[in-house]
């Protein structure tokens, strides 16, 4: 099997692209990495607090590593904190990595180009794949998610904090894309063939949050406490 690191976020499409490769044997996933705010600890814009995430990592049996970024990394700061992980990878015989991305063209062209530097490959699993089916496989296969970030301008409030069905998918509206893959909202998978057990968790408040320079600037997280 190739080495790989597999770039994880702690959602559903992370989770599911991860569950086809381990099923697949044709990479060995020596690591996840996620990156993560330096300032509040928690995974870069899903908000995930990362002792859940490590917990995530404890329950899949796979070792976590952590890229720290500063308060609001441009890019940067991100590239080069990625650049010095992927090298020291590299050390270990590991040139492949991993994502979950689905159909979002210039952010898979950003990846590979980043890559090809070092150099390392990139691997898609989930590429290409219509998402209304992608999301009928990750709960078919018992896979349990709850949302924990939305574009205030796309989702209501209420669909912040509620765990995927199959229900939940049919009622979004039609400008949301079943799988979030524009960045609709972010998931945080708590249970599913991937875990040895269910990632305990409770919910906290809901908090309104605003970033400059992005389309949509505001955007609803649900905070999740382990």
């Amino acid at each position: 099997m190739i080495p790989a690191v597999f770039n994880w976020s702690g959602g559903k499409d992370s989770s599911l692209a991860l569950y086809r490769v381990l099923r697949d044997r044709s990479f060995q996933i020596k690591y996840l990495l996620t990156t993560v705010s330096e300032e509040t600890n928690r995974v870069v814009m899903h908000g995930v607090p990362m002792p859940l995430i490590r917990a995530q990592a404890q329950a899949i049996g796979i070792p976590l590593i952590e890229v720290l970024l500063p308060a609001s990394p441009d890019n940067s700061a991100y590239e080069k904190a990625m650049s010095t992980t992927l090298q020291e990878l590299r050390q270990q015989g590991i040139e492949t990595a991993i994502y979950g991305d689905i159909f979002l063209e210039d952010l898979r062209q950003y990846r590979e180009n980043k890559l090809k530097e070092l150099p390392f490959r990139a691997e898609f699993p989930l590429w290409g794949e219509d998402t209304r089916k992608l999301m009928g496989e990750f709960l078919a296969l018992g896979f349990k998610s709850r949302i924990v970030c939305t574009n205030e301008d796309l989702l209501s409030a209420h669909h912040c904090g509620a765990v995927i069905s199959q229900d939940w998918i049919d009622g979004l509206p039609a400008n949301v894309d079943p799988c979030g893959e524009n960045g609709e909202y972010h998931s945080f998978v708590f249970d599913g063939p991937l875990f040895k057990h269910a990632v305990a968790h409770r919910l906290g408040t809901q908090v309104l949050k605003q970033y400059n320079g992005h389309p949509s600037s505001t955007f609803r997280f649900q905070e999740i406490l382990a």
